[in-house]
């Protein structure tokens, strides 16, 4: 569910890519322990508490945080893919609980958790809002996983309840207001932290191996990392566009995005490519729509210099990267996989750049031709560009502490000698989990890169 919760978040940002206010560049298996809906797609996943046919864990807070807002604001620049659906948990263990203050955390528990999951969905919900659901069911959950004495024993109610997920794989960025672009930048962020403390502390405590190719597999992890970070600072890079910033500073910022995008497609590159194929071609239009951008910048800079034959390389190579970037917009639409579809090569900030690299590779012709008389190089120039500022890192995320109605004499409430017994000679069939259906929302008039 955490995982659902990032995927949420990092919607927002990279879940970033719907529509409303003013930025002019547009923008989910198994488990044992909580609500879950992340990144999402089709089998089953894992999370905080078992993995494999019978998980118990929640894994999709991450997926949710980043995409909630992501997706409100930038639902068309942004890929994403599906958010993780969960099927419904009761929390209802008659004969177990034994006393009125353990009903009334598993009461509590099966509120918080349909409550946020409404939330995932709820195209009218805010940072404040989800991360306050979040919380709440998260200190509830915990009960089930943290010993209350602080030791390094297991809780005994770690194993009391199975949760199921869909796997994320197998299974338009409107104008934007300056707040709201700093909430999509923030929540990318978040989103990236919450993904990075679930690699760090939470999936090694897995209680069966993490599958191959599925939500909680390290590969998989790491792309929506740095996904998001990649995703944070194209606001970044928006915002300094907007403001006229120095080109070097906006060539650098984009060259360092390029290569987000591309270690993202790289760590994505040994998986079944009917899973993640259109994912891979979204990272990698990415990648050469900011390398693009980078050379234009720089040929900008290189002009300023008086070094006008190097400006025109650059700006041909930008050229070259932007005419790639189209092509592979057009090969990300036809490629068949789960997620989101994105139409980047429809929004302002994209057209506005070919416009960009023509004008400007046009002026540094004219220049050449009438004041600079200098040779263009035959090799583009070599990129070793360090932004120095505006770069993104993720939010550090702890979980909630654990929530009061935990007592000793709640714990010692719950009676497993009650609990019926599984039977394991006879396998149950999969139960069909829904897909979580998001709000279509139309993004309103493109204004390019504007953040106002």
């Amino acid at each position: 569910m955490l995982s659902a919760a990032m995927g949420r978040c990092h919607r927002l940002s990279a879940g970033a890519a719907c529509g409303r206010g003013r930025v002019t560049h547009r923008r989910e298996r198994r488990g044992r322990a909580g609500p879950g809906r992340g990144p999402a797609a089709s089998r089953s996943s894992q999370g905080p508490f078992r993995a494999g046919p019978r998980h118990r864990g929640d894994s999709s807070a991450a997926q949710i945080w980043h995409r909630q807002h992501c997706r409100k604001k930038m639902t068309h620049w942004f890929h994403r893919n599906p958010l993780k659906a969960t099927a419904p948990i009761s929390f209802n263990y008659y004969g177990v609980t034994t006393t009125p203050a353990a009903t009334k955390v598993c009461n509590d528990l099966r509120l918080s958790r349909t409550q946020l999951l409404e939330l995932f969905t709820d195209s009218s919900c805010n940072p404040e809002i989800m991360k306050n659901a979040a919380d709440l069911y998260f200190s509830l959950l915990q009960g089930f996983i943290l010993s209350l004495d602080d030791s390094s024993q297991e809780c005994k109610l770690r194993y009391i309840q199975n949760f199921k997920w869909t796997d994320t794989l197998q299974g338009q960025v409107p104008s934007i207001t300056e707040d709201e672009a700093k909430d999509v930048h923030r929540s990318l962020k978040i989103a990236a932290g919450i993904f990075k403390h679930l690699k760090e502390s939470h999936i090694p405590k897995l209680i069966t191996p993490v599958e191959k190719g599925r939500d909680l597999e390290a590969r998989l992890i790491d792309s929506y990392i740095i996904q998001c970070q990649a995703e944070a600072q194209e606001v970044t890079i928006a915002r300094a566009i907007e403001l006229k910033h120095n080109p070097g500073l906006i060539a650098a910022l984009a060259y360092e995005t390029a290569n987000f995008y591309q270690k993202a497609d790289q760590t994505l590159s040994s998986l079944v490519p009917a899973y993640a194929g259109k994912w891979r071609k979204y990272l990698n239009l990415k990648s050469c729509f900011y390398m693009a951008y980078a050379y234009c910048y720089h040929g900008q800079t290189l002009l300023a210099s008086d070094k006008c034959g190097e400006a025109i390389r650059s700006l041909q190579e930008s050229e070259k990267f932007f005419a790639k970037a189209e092509a592979l917009c057009k090969e990300y639409g036809e490629t068949k996989g789960p997620g989101t579809t994105a139409k980047p090569s429809g929004h302002l900030f994209f057209r506005k750049l070919g416009s960009l690299i023509k004008n400007t590779l046009e002026k540094c012709q004219r220049e050449n031709g009438f004041i600079y008389f200098q040779k263009v190089p035959a090799e583009a120039p070599q990129l070793e560009l360090k932004a120095n500022y505006g770069l993104v890192e993720p939010v550090p995320f702890e979980f909630p502490a654990l929530n009061a109605h935990w007592t000793p004499e709640a714990v010692a409430a719950f009676d497993l000698t009650k609990r019926p017994k599984e039977d394991a000679a006879k396998p149950k069939p999969d139960e069909e989990i829904k897909p979580l259906k998001e709000p279509n929302i139309k993004p309103q008039k493109d204004s390019g890169c504007q953040i106002s």
